[in-house]
């Protein structure tokens, strides 16, 4: 294991890290697609109503209202509903405390004391935010390296149970803000991880196969299935369903996804209308091309454009066609003359894949310049012949796991 994650504390992480604002249950689905929007790992803590409000709360206290958390999918999965499009605008105004899955197991509050190795272990155990009160100072010496002078900690600590451990007291204690804390992501782990490659050497460069990485237990459906099938269960981690398109030769060809991740930022209403009426693969390969506009429904909520070609120059507001575009599979073209065709709605709608001999160290980049939750892996020597699935949970497990002990006959020669 890298001593990068001994000598190392959770408070180095949180250094610059906003204030945690509260996104509550009662708070609608119209706003919670705005925060989502702002968001890391495309969704967001929901808490319950904070009462009495002048009430100052420990880190503990706080856990305690924490209901779970809510990412793009789960909210188009719930618009998709019969009768959320039969009543968008009453759909769009539904508190968030009925869309969103109860799972206080997601979030852990953590003193900033606490040793890396301990949160990362967490983390691989299912916890996808960690609670952390803000820092204001760090007494007596530098944070960082506050583990290493902490004695007492360290010779009565029990590295068999990271969670009796987490919240152990540090005489180096820092000090922190009352009533104000900041969450960290596991995209924040990754970010930090990825800033340490040559302490972690050999590990980043190893393949993801060789490391064991690759998880083959993902959730698929196949493309001339409809898209609605996929929220019937929709996965925890990652929350991606694969569209595959099956081979003759006894594989499963990708050619999407529909997930948080592509889902992240998209046309909210738009996206629900074509998952409830769609096939998978209409849905992820897009259906501009296939539908023709008579077939196509009318928003009125999130979908209005202005027409500036009126006599008074105010302009008149009229509903906006569905199109793959309008869901944000795709960017804007540049020249709207161009014709339409198939390979322009490849785009965002197009799957994040690596291959089985990427790097550990290349999948992270992947990850972290899309801000994707995982990435697809295919085989090394047919891209399309999808064999897993790589994700945050993975990553930290290799990047935790102890590296096989060396031989001191081959360093002698």
């Amino acid at each position: 294991m890298a001593s990068v994650f001994l000598y190392h504390v959770v408070g180095d992480l949180t250094v610059g890290k906003a204030e945690l604002v509260e996104f509550t249950e009662t708070q609608t689905v119209e706003a919670a697609i705005k925060a989502i929007g702002e968001s890391t790992e495309c969704g967001i803590p929901v808490w319950k109503t904070r009462s009495p409000k002048n009430l100052i709360e420990n880190a503990e206290m706080r856990r305690k209202r924490f209901v779970g958390i809510l990412n793009s999918l789960d909210i188009v999965a719930f618009l998709a509903r019969e009768e959320c499009l039969a009543d968008q605008v009453k759909a769009m105004k539904t508190p968030v405390s009925e869309v969103v899955v109860p799972n206080s197991s997601l979030l852990k509050e953590l003193d900033p004391a606490t040793r890396l190795i301990d949160a990362l272990e967490m983390m691989k155990q299912g916890v996808k935010r960690l609670l952390v009160p803000k820092i204001v100072v760090w007494r007596g010496m530098s944070k960082r390296f506050s583990i290493l002078y902490n004695g007492k900690w360290l010779k009565n600590i029990d590295t068999s149970n990271p969670a009796a451990n987490a919240n152990r007291p540090s005489t180096s204690s820092p000090t922190t803000i009352r009533d104000k804390f900041c969450c960290l992501s596991r995209e924040d782990i990754i970010r930090f991880i990825i800033g340490c490659l040559g302490a972690l050497a050999p590990i980043p460069l190893s393949s993801i196969y060789s490391l064991g990485v690759i998880n083959p237990n993902f959730c698929s459906i196949e493309a001339s299935r409809p898209a609605i099938d996929a929220t019937q269960k929709l996965p925890k981690d990652p929350p991606a369903v694969a569209v595959i398109d099956p081979m003759a030769d006894d594989y499963n060809k990708i050619l999407g996804e529909i997930s948080a991740t592509k889902l992240w930022k998209c046309d909210y209403l738009a996206a629900a209308w074509a998952l409830a009426n769609f096939s998978a693969g209409q849905f992820v390969m897009g259906v501009e091309d296939n539908i023709t506009s008579r077939s196509l429904p009318d928003f009125a909520v999130n979908s209005m454009v202005t027409d500036a070609n009126t006599a008074n120059g105010r302009g008149i507001v009229r509903p906006k066609k569905f199109s793959s575009r309008s869901i944000g599979f795709v960017s804007n073209p540049t020249n709207s003359s161009l014709s339409v065709s198939r390979s322009m709605y490849r785009g965002r709608s197009a799957p994040l894949t690596c291959k089985e001999t990427s790097s550990l160290a290349a999948v992270m980049a992947q990850m972290l310049s899309h801000r994707a939750t995982h990435v697809w892996v295919t085989d090394a020597e047919n891209e399309d012949h999808l064999v897993g699935v790589v994700g945050y949970a993975d990553i930290l497990a290799a990047v935790t796991k102890p590296l096989p002990p060396t031989n001191p006959e081959t360093q002698t020669s």
